[in-house]
């Protein structure tokens, strides 16, 4: 982004402004002041009728006219807000676009050389079945690349995808999970049976899957673990169904746990694993969660230490249990 002239920064034109409001207020209440005490000066000195001169609300005008100045000031300074998230929203979208290019550049270019490496060599079957699982691996990368873009447009125009259904929670995430083995086959999932029996609750099926995806996938992602450990409970508490999501990954740090559902937001990481993605996983599954009612929210015991995703949803299931 390119960096505005120091006399066109929005800090130094609000700063301008508000310094002009409130000398032009200053100046204005100071020359009243001063013509008031000139008029009384003249009204004592000749005996006249000081109600000709002035009226007795004049005060209730400055006041008036006080707090329309101050309104003034209030609407710069909302702007002021206002275009600073504008341009924190461009800086973010600047670094999306250049992520995103290099995660569908990445592929593109694996498997660009890998069909050069077929038209230039004949290979053994054993080295071109080896090639094929690569380019298929890289398929995926550009699939996943590109769902996540049309699933953002799909969420943020209110797309929704049918009506929600009533289904047992644990059932459908078990389900998911293993038409999805492909996928998490080198990850130990375990779902929690919830006491009392099945836990039924209305979901978008298409959207909750999506919601699933990105938070398993996630946490397959960010982790160094030899066995990735993700385990997915239930709990009721108040009004609320907590569904917690947690993994035994590289953490998250305090000041990151709320920025990470942010539009095109990446977390800082120091270690062995690069940052990567688009940035959109996250506020994927919070826009989904807001569209079933709830919210998602993370924590932590510190880096390195895994962290647990969880969803909060009202707690309404009861009403569609079969």
């Amino acid at each position: 982004m390119k960096q505005a002239k120091w006399f066109i920064h929005p800090v130094f034109v609000f700063v301008l402004s508000t310094v002009a409001l409130a000398i032009s207020l200053f100046l204005y209440i100071y020359w009243y002041i001063g013509v008031s005490e000139n008029l009384n000066s003249v009204i004592r000195r000749y005996q006249l009728d000081a109600n000709q001169f002035f009226e007795a609300r004049t005060w209730v005008v400055i006041l008036i006219l006080s707090l329309l100045v101050g309104a003034i000031l209030v609407g710069i300074l909302i702007i002021f807000i206002f275009n600073l998230k504008t341009q924190q929203l461009y800086r973010l979208q600047h670094n999306f676009i250049n992520n995103f290019t290099h995660e569908l550049k990445t592929p593109v270019t694996s498997l660009k050389l890998y069909l050069e490496t077929f038209t230039k060599h004949e290979l053994p079957r054993e080295e071109r079945l080896k090639y094929i699982e690569f380019m298929l691996q890289d398929v995926e990368r550009l699939s996943a690349n590109i769902n996540s873009i049309l699933n953002l447009a799909r969420i943020e125009s209110r797309l929704q995808e049918g009506a929600p259904a009533t289904v047992d929670l644990p059932e459908m995430i078990r389900r998911f999970i293993n038409d999805n083995r492909h996928i998490f086959q080198n990850c130990d999932i375990r779902v929690d049976q919830p006491s009392g029996g099945p836990l039924f609750y209305p979901v978008i099926a298409s959207l909750f899957e999506m919601l699933l995806m990105n938070i398993l996938t996630n946490a397959l992602k960010y982790n160094v673990s030899g066995k990735p450990r993700i385990d997915i409970t239930f709990e009721k508490r108040g009004k609320s169904l907590l569904i917690h999501f947690r993994d035994n990954g590289i953490g998250i740090a305090q000041a990151e746990r709320k920025r990470i559902f942010r539009k095109f937001y990446q977390a800082r990481h120091d270690g062995p694993i690069p940052v990567g993605g688009s940035g959109i996983g996250l506020y994927l599954v919070q826009q989904v969660a807001r569209l079933h009612g709830g919210k998602m929210v993370a924590d932590s015991e510190g880096v390195g230490k895994g962290s647990v995703l969880t969803l909060i949803l009202p707690q309404d299931y009861g009403e569609g249990k079969k």
